[in-house]
């Protein structure tokens, strides 16, 4: 078997020996040989085409686990992995694309709101205590602009999640929401409910809540997003995960470290790296995206993510009632925390359009 060194190798197939090392302790690219006495590192010219194939789908842009779960498979699988991957990539950069123009929009003057539909949100909130938790941590609110979801934790989580969505309240009085204003707005309702927080733990980092909210401006949905509650777009009978977890084991994943699967059981998968607490405030991500009828968004807390599977989630939340049935799901698997829903559509208006000139 012929044998090249980790730099002639590293040349052939486009990767560097630093990717190559990293590989190797990923178990992704493992090589042919290592000399027990220098350490270094030999590989076969049989593994060119994998390595090649690695080299491609980082260009792609695709996640280590996932270039690592896709080597795995038979090339009749892998293609459609890939193809799968690339649809959610293309619709991630629909959203963004909306998002640049209406920003084109805004720092030119050449607003399209004259000629927007406005649309209408039709919601609906569910929580549940679950089969294990003593008590319901979690606040839930659908209302006509605001959709929100918090899990509190700590002796005080459920005081902690309940002044959190207080906070926000305030967004359904009052004029309409101009969408050039809606982040800033957004982020400044997230300050008064980091303030509540504080107020509620009295300084102690055990004691917060999670929160993911969408506020609505009639054409466009605006997202904040702190800890591990999730906000999910079924689009055209697709499901998009449209927030980040800011969680040990998310990060993980991102690093390649770990796979979703081995994720699931990992001792520290309930521990956050960002949620509103007595300690410092932690900085959102705030997201913009523009809506269309037909859409269904869901905010869900862990209690469901943790059980249910996202396959299921996605079967579940294009049905009739979905929330209800989300959380019945969450509890034919245990129920063991407590679960909230909360579901919208993106409908058009059941009343004669009115101008948004």
């Amino acid at each position: 078997m012929e044998l090249l060194t980790i730099g002639a190798f590293a040349k052939a197939s486009r990767l560097s020996p630093k990717a190559l090392r990293l590989y190797d302790e990923l178990e992704l690219l493992r090589p042919a040989r290592v000399d027990p006495d220098t350490g270094y590192r030999y590989y076969a010219m049989a593994q060119l085409q994998q390595a090649r194939l690695v080299a491609w789908l980082r260009r792609l842009g695709m996640p280590l686990t996932e270039i690592r779960a896709v080597c795995a498979l038979s090339p009749a699988d892998a293609a459609r992995e890939i193809r799968a991957y690339w649809a959610r990539i293309e619709a991630e950069t629909a959203v963004r694309r909306d998002l640049a123009a209406f920003l084109v929009d805004q720092l030119t003057g050449e607003s399209r709101r004259d000629h927007t539909t406005m649309l209408e949100l039709r919601y609906s909130a569910h929580s549940d205590r679950g089969h294990v938790r003593p008590a319901n941590q979690d606040t839930v609110y659908a209302g006509r602009r605001l959709l929100a979801v918090a899990d509190g934790f700590g002796p005080a989580g459920a005081p902690a999640s309940s002044a959190a969505v207080e906070a926000l309240k305030f967004l359904e009085e009052g004029e309409e929401i101009a969408a050039g204003n809606v982040l800033n707005l957004l982020e400044d309702a997230v300050r008064g409910a980091t303030e509540a927080v504080q107020d509620v733990a009295e300084g102690s980092a055990a004691i917060g809540t999670t929160l993911t909210a969408l506020l609505w401006t009639g054409s466009q949905l605006a997202l904040v997003h702190i800890g591990d509650s999730r906000a999910y777009l079924l689009r055209d009978g697709e499901l998009f995960r449209i927030t980040h977890d800011h969680s040990v084991v998310q990060s993980l994943i991102d690093e390649g470290r770990l796979t979703p699967e081995e994720a699931e059981s990992h001792p520290q998968r309930t521990l956050l790296l960002k949620a509103l607490t007595g300690d410092a405030a932690p900085t959102p991500d705030l997201r913009l995206h523009e809506a269309r009828a037909g859409d269904r968004y869901l905010l869900c807390s862990d209690g469901l993510t943790g059980v249910v599977p996202d396959e299921r989630i996605k079967e579940l939340l294009a049905g009739e009632d979905p929330g209800q049935a989300l959380i019945d799901e969450a509890n034919v698997a245990g129920g063991p925390d407590n679960v909230s829903c909360v579901v919208a559509d993106v409908v058009l208006p059941t009343h004669p359009p009115v101008s948004v000139g």
